[in-house]
């Protein structure tokens, strides 16, 4: 870590260091413009010192080949926090915001080693069964039905109404929720990443998952949950808890920014202005745009050095906390002159190393696909405020809009001729939407979307 004195003199406009603490990535300050931080952070080389929340310190890593260094180097740099010396020494606050996310827990995400290896294998080879055609048609039929709840308003919030719903209620079918049981997932991961009673919701998850995984012990189905289970390593009950979760939120969150930051920029950006929406170059070239330049997830990916190290000169302590910002080292000068020349996929938005996503494949369909379904279903669909009026939530690890506001053309309601001798036939290709004025609430998103989709 960096003594005081080597702090940098702050370059005009930038926010003033911590009283030598480090840049705190929770103010305001930085939700409101976190590049013109990490510029100011690379005046310390390749890692910078940072407080993620009041009285939580590390060193953030904002050099792009550093952090590759970092992310495949697990023997000198892993991801179990037990050996976190400032928390063993309590000098970390017990109820920090940021301790859910850099606590350990026995996922493959926060292990290392065989450890990992043993649920990583379970997470990836449980993943590869998704079915692409049933993942699309999901993705589809979830699209329209959130859909027809605002279609008739003119007016939605991409963000609450959309992007955030949409990757909870396909992962709650990947999954094999049952309606009730998906409700409460729904409102328990929303509540998390939303700060909204965020104890309460974070019982209520636990409390679902553990339903869930009774549930397919007695009644198995053809869903990620119950492959986990069949799966050759024999996974607990224990072990099943934290895989569920790291998988499902570790997968909604960065989906649900990814989803909405490339519908911000499809609908303001001028280089996308002259494009056909439904074009599917065109919504992967967003989507890629936004990977490169506004990672969805910023700032993670937390490693402890097992000793003393030198990351090309800036020294880092043995168990003290060291996260990979992304979104940095995606936008590091040094790469200002090759990035075109690199891979679509050389960013680090999906991690690099052991512990890189699993799901990256199945996350780009369900982008790609709940953006072309929203933009074809409401072709003039435009932003209801300037650009830059747009808010973001605050937080170090994530860049997630608060909110998305935009208008349309309000769809008319076309009242269905009835059938000879009976009620109102149903439209072709499916069940009927639901009343596009009678939104259902988000913590009844999916025994809703069930009640229209079986009726």
């Amino acid at each position: 870590m960096h003594s005081p004195s080597e702090f940098p003199a702050p370059p005009p406009g930038c926010p003033a260091h911590n009283s030598g603490r480090g840049v705190p990535l929770y103010t305001p300050e930085f939700v409101k413009d976190p590049a013109t931080h990490y510029t100011y952070m690379r005046n310390f080389g390749p890692a910078a010192p940072v407080e993620l929340a009041p009285g939580v310190e590390a060193s953030l890593v904002t050099d792009y080949a550093a952090a590759l260094h970092v992310l495949q180097n697990p023997d000198m740099f892993v991801r179990d926090s037990r050996r976190w010396r400032a928390l063993n020494e309590g000098r970390v606050p017990l109820d920090s915001p940021v301790l859910p996310m850099m606590a350990y827990m026995p996922g493959p995400l926060l292990t290392d080693g065989a450890q990992h290896l043993r649920l990583r294998q379970a997470a990836t080879d449980s993943l590869a069964r998704i079915d692409t055609h049933r993942l699309t048609r999901m993705v589809e039929r979830t699209a329209t039905y959130l859909i027809s709840q605002f279609s008739g308003r003119g007016k939605v919030d991409l963000v609450g109404e959309y992007a955030q719903v949409l990757p909870l209620l396909v992962f709650n079918d990947l999954f094999g929720c049952p309606g009730e049981l998906g409700d409460r997932m729904v409102f328990g991961i929303s509540g998390i990443f939303d700060g909204v009673d965020a104890a309460k919701a974070n019982e209520v998850l636990q409390e679902a998952l553990v339903e869930l995984v009774m549930l397919k012990r007695s009644q198995p189905g053809d869903d990620i949950t119950s492959w986990l289970m069949q799966h050759p390593v024999k996974l607990t009950d224990e072990e099943m808890i934290p895989q569920i979760l790291q998988l499902i939120g570790g997968g909604t969150e960065p989906l649900s920014n990814l989803i909405s930051n490339s519908l911000r920029v499809l609908l303001s950006d001028d280089k996308y202005a002259d494009g056909e929406h439904s074009g599917n170059l065109l919504v992967e070239d967003a989507i890629n745009d936004i990977l490169w330049n506004s990672a969805p997830i910023a700032n993670w990916a937390t490693h402890f050095p097992v000793q003393d190290v030198d990351l090309s000169g800036v020294k880092l302590d043995a168990w003290d906390p060291v996260l990979i910002s992304f979104a940095a080292a995606n936008t590091d000068p040094n790469l200002s002159m090759g990035r075109q020349t690199l891979s679509k996929r050389a960013h680090l938005a999906w991690g690099a190393g052991p512990h890189a996503c699993p799901a990256k494949d199945p996350a780009l369909l369900i982008s790609v696909q709940a953006i072309e379904r929203l933009l074809n279903g409401l072709p003039d669909i435009e932003l209801a405020v300037s650009p830059d009026d747009l808010v973001y939530r605050p937080g170090p690890f994530h860049r997630a809009l608060g909110s998305l506001p935009a208008r349309f053309t309000p769809e008319r309601k076309v009242q269905p001729r009835p059938g000879p001798g009976g009620p109102a036939a149903r439209t072709p290709g499916g069940p009927q939407a639901p009343e596009p004025h009678t939104a259902t609430p988000k913590g009844k998103f999916w025994s809703g979307f069930l009640a229209w989709w079986k009726g």
